[in-house]
């Protein structure tokens, strides 16, 4: 059975969020959108279904509006870390959906990990 690349990105997705769904323990969850153009993270208590903290290339204070590189990930992911400290976050659990782990995605997440973020 063929798949496209979307139903495999689906189910890569659904694999990924049940997995870290059951080890969740009431933490937050770091979850990742990255599109063609932009790149954006939210801290989200998934108790309560509250956004706690969100960053993303789209804000023009970043300086990155409209692109999607491994510099403007790095950015966000240091901008997110320390929005989630302001919010009284340390540790959480890193949900990248259906995206691979390399590249922008990685970048994102050291820079979070170096900011002070622990997953």
């Amino acid at each position: 059975m063929a798949n496209n690349k979307r139903d495999l990105f689906l189910k890569r997705r659904l694999r990924v969020r049940n997995k870290l769904k059951a080890m969740a323990n009431g933490r937050a969850r770091l979850s990742v959108h990255r599109s063609g153009k932009n790149i954006s993270v939210q801290l989200i208590d998934d108790l309560r279904g509250v956004t706690l903290a969100a960053a993303s290339t789209l804000e023009k204070d970043l300086g990155f509006v409209g692109k999607n590189t491994v510099e403007a990930a790095t950015k966000v992911g240091t901008t997110i870390a320390e929005r989630a400290k302001a919010a009284g976050i340390e540790v959480c659990y890193f949900d990248r959906g259906g995206f691979l782990f390399h590249g922008k995605i990685k970048a994102l997440a050291d820079a979070a990990r170096e900011g002070g973020l622990k997953f």
